[in-house]
């Protein structure tokens, strides 16, 4: 069973930086899948930030594009997520998650879906305070 996990999140101010870090710990599975990171502000439903296919082309949620940047490593299984300029409104629970395996090409309608993955981490809280 394919296990995820996030680590990196914490407290920042208003306009400072964080990075987040997904490990996978199969790197087979992790190459062939798309992957993706959501968040859950709170008291709201999880959402969807960002996301990479199998092809390594790059999906952003409008509230975050210009300011988040996604990245993987097939070598070391990990994905991870390059918060700058963050705002209260970025805080939330961020999750990782991981498609099964899949085409090189899926749409950002497909990989933005929460029901495209089928493996998710536990979750990271980041808090930005104003």
């Amino acid at each position: 069973q394919v296990q995820l996990v996030e680590s990196g999140g914490g407290w920042v101010q208003a306009g400072g930086s964080l990075r987040l870090s997904c490990a996978a710990s199969s790197g087979r599975t992790f190459r062939e899948a798309a992957v993706a990171w959501f968040r859950r502000p709170p008291g709201k439903e999880r959402e969807f930030v960002a996301a990479i296919s199998r092809g390594g082309e790059i999906y952003y949620a409008d509230s975050v594009k210009g300011r988040f940047t996604i990245s993987r490593d097939n070598a070391k299984n990990t994905l991870s997520l390059q918060m700058n300029n963050l705002s209260p409104d970025d805080t939330a629970v961020y999750f990782c998650a991981q498609t099964p395996r899949i085409a090189y090409f899926a749409s950002r309608d497909y990989l933005a879906n929460q029901a495209a993955y089928g493996t998710w981490g536990q979750g990271t809280q980041v808090t930005v305070s104003s």
